[in-house]
């Protein structure tokens, strides 16, 4: 690396850190979930905004070398995995044993009905917006993905954000939003192998096969980490305890990747594994959390927003494929998450709360789009496309959330779960009643 990519990429990080935060902090100023103000920022400071108003400065800070990208990619792909890690340990797995009928039912009818609405759609749409290495099968199994997945990461911050994560509905929302993950992560590596021209039977039942294989290793592997982390906090200082939690994250995301997994079904699954730890192991965990979504988060959301080129917009066929897609995405999800909240004997209100919370994209479906666009399934007009439905219902899920959760009647024991969550977050008091907000 030269001296001068190593000036640039510096100066590359210090920008998307500071106008991230930036942003991130002034969305939270006005409501919104701070992602989506880190994820404008990048569009700000891509084709968008600053291409259009300083083509010059735009070509110097974000030129076309791939060698240069591939630097920030690395920083990124290692901020993602942490900030997925992190997200997923805030589920309470004692609460979702006891309700598996409710968590099935919601996460199987908030998947199957968006992403069987995705993959018709993908079959219709102009076949301009499919990427140069994509045939219709996998471009329109990949929008089902975009369309199926929700984001625990962006999901967990709105909850927090409004006090609303020892709620029942909040862990529920997290429990359907990992389930979703889990198989959208196993279509998403099926879309891989039918653009390397491999997807056989033989290739779908050795999938499940090395899903069935992780799934075995998680669970074999969460003794020997909570035995790690127990021998960890006998020493001085969080240094140990976060060590070994960064490096079963990432150990976790090269083992998934080599079984042909995504990597980030590694860090959810150690996330999990972290669920409902000691108080002494959550209050030296919070360094890292606040590293991870002070700090990684926003590089990672704002180079996601780089690669938005909104300009496409101006085409009335791609800005009516976005429209199709943002109405069916919400509508899927919703429909999806009411239906099987009903199945699982919630009420009218906790089945919307449930659709209004597992319709944030955010993060998860912008790192799907990143996939896609890497693949050459996605164009670059239909990855501004999945972007921009991710920023946009990410917008919506914080008032929708707080406008359902008024409806439903809080418990005696979120507000225990609710003193367990604060020690996450050093702070020494629980979240607020979402009525508050």
């Amino acid at each position: 690396m030269s001296e001068h990519q190593t000036l640039l990429f510096l100066t590359q990080l210090a920008v998307l850190l500071l106008v991230g935060s930036g942003m991130g902090q002034l969305a939270r100023r006005v409501g919104l979930p701070g992602v989506v103000g880190e994820l404008l920022s990048g569009v700000v400071l891509g084709p968008t905004v600053l291409g259009h108003l300083s083509p010059a400065t735009f070509d110097w800070m974000w030129p076309a070398d791939v060698s240069q990208s591939q630097l920030l990619d690395a920083v990124s792909t290692f901020g993602v995995l942490l900030f997925i890690g992190v997200s997923s340990a805030h589920l309470d797995l004692r609460m979702l044993r006891r309700r598996p009928r409710t968590v099935i039912s919601v996460s199987t009818a908030a998947l199957v009905l968006p992403l069987g609405l995705g993959v018709a759609t993908g079959l219709l749409l102009p076949a301009v917006l499919l990427g140069p290495h994509a045939d219709r099968s996998s471009f329109a199994l990949l929008i089902g993905v975009v369309m199926g997945v929700s984001a625990i990461p962006v999901i967990a911050k709105t909850l927090t954000d409004l006090g609303m994560l020892h709620r029942d509905i909040g862990q529920l929302t997290l429990a359907a939003a990992a389930g979703e993950d889990v198989i959208a992560w196993v279509l998403l590596s099926l879309v891989t192998a039918m653009t390397a021209g491999a997807l056989t039977t033989g290739h779908v039942l050795t999938s499940v096969g090395h899903l069935l294989l992780f799934l075995a290793a998680v669970i074999a592997a969460r003794p020997l980490l909570r035995g790690a982390l127990g021998r960890a906090e006998k020493a001085e200082g969080s240094g140990p305890v976060i060590a070994i939690t960064v490096a079963a994250i990432l150990a976790a995301s090269a083992g998934s990747q080599s079984l042909g997994l995504e990597s980030a079904l590694g860090a959810f699954a150690v996330g999990c594994l972290l669920s409902s730890p000691s108080r002494q192991t959550a209050v030296r965990l919070a360094p890292l959390r606040t590293v991870t979504l002070s700090v990684f988060a926003p590089i990672f959301l704002a180079g996601a927003g780089l690669k938005v080129d909104l300009t496409v917009l101006g085409d009335p066929a791609t800005l009516a494929a976005a429209a199709v897609v943002l109405l069916l995405a919400v509508g899927g999800k919703f429909a999806g998450a009411y239906l099987g909240a009903r199945l699982g004997r919630l009420t009218h209100w906790e089945g919307l709360a449930l659709g209004a919370g597992l319709n944030a994209r955010g993060a998860v479906e912008v790192v799907v789009a990143t996939i896609g666009l890497r693949l050459g399934v996605l164009s670059s007009a239909m990855y501004s496309i999945v972007v921009l439905v991710a920023v946009l219902t990410s917008v919506m899920a914080a008032p929708t959330l707080r406008w359902t959760m008024a409806k439903v009647e809080q418990r005696s024991d979120e507000h225990l779960r609710a003193v367990e969550l604060a020690a996450w977050s050093d702070r020494p008091s629980a979240p607020a009643d979402p009525a508050q907000n």
